[in-house]
């Protein structure tokens, strides 16, 4: 259960938020959901003012330890005052038109009335700039669902909300802001790479030679050209870049762990 509570008459929704060390990012992410009625930010061990910040706009607070991406959003989402959540990064912002699109599809609905599941496009801002195409947006992301027929993965990287129910589209996008630089944009991609590889390995499914070449060109061209990439000039590009090189680095990584063989140093 929560630590600590705030009385709110707001909007009944469960806004959840993983953390650590997001002082520098939290605060317009709260800033952009002060309607929603129960704010819960769980964090897994900030040293910097993170939990301050979030108390400080009345959010409910829980320490947690880190368990991966898809176990921790799973674990937030049971720690939820409400039923519908809806779960966010604290680098991603609440546009005012997603957020009134999302008040207008669950004002006044029953208990248990479809549709259970909501999408919506993300805008990437990389560079200094929105982009408007290829891998940056739209980049669509299952986040606003009921809880009860709707549920993360409990993949550490790359998680994904599983449901069987039909996602519907809303208005509005949620902004992104993932990095301040261009190296720190980077070292997140190596690092998301290097633990998708672990997984990948711990389950066996790392025999994958072929695709360390074929799939980084496969992305390229995706969003590159047919995803109009292009079009975002040299910033498009690089962003591109960085998402193959991601891919590279995933299965590079598998490669290295095979080849060293149990009980050699990775």
């Amino acid at each position: 259960m929560p630590e600590e509570s705030t009385s709110r008459e707001l909007f009944p929704l469960s806004i959840v938020i993983l953390t650590k060390n997001e002082e520098d990012h939290l605060q317009d992410c709260l800033e952009s959901c002060q309607w929603a009625e129960d704010i819960l930010v769980v964090d897994s061990g900030s040293r910097d003012r993170t939990v301050e910040i979030a108390r400080s706009f009345g959010a409910y607070v829980i320490h947690q330890g880190w368990m991966g991406f898809g176990p921790q959003r799973r674990f937030a989402v049971s720690q939820a005052a409400h039923d519908w959540v809806l779960c966010i990064d604290a680098d991603e912002r609440l546009s005012p038109e997603l957020s009134a699109s999302i008040q207008a599809a669950l004002s006044g609905r029953s208990s248990d009335a479809a549709p259970h599941v909501y999408e919506f496009a993300r805008k990437t801002w990389f560079l200094g700039r929105f982009l408007k195409h290829g891998d940056g947006y739209p980049d669509w992301q299952i986040r606003l669902f009921d809880r009860r027929h709707a549920v993360w993965n409990n993949e550490p990287v790359e998680e994904k909300v599983e449901t069987d129910k039909k996602a519907v589209r809303l208005k509005g996008d949620l902004l992104h802001y993932p990095s301040n630089n261009l190296s720190e944009f980077l070292q997140k991609k190596i690092r998301f790479a290097y633990l998708r590889a672990g997984y990948l390995h711990k389950i066996g499914d790392d025999h994958h030679g072929f695709k360390i070449f074929s799939s980084p060109l496969c992305r390229f061209l995706k969003f590159y050209f047919l995803k109009l990439g292009f079009l975002d000039g040299l910033p498009g590009f690089i962003h591109t870049a960085c998402g193959c090189i991601y891919t590279f680095m995933k299965y590079a990584r598998l490669v290295e762990i095979r080849l060293s063989g149990p009980g050699k140093k990775n």
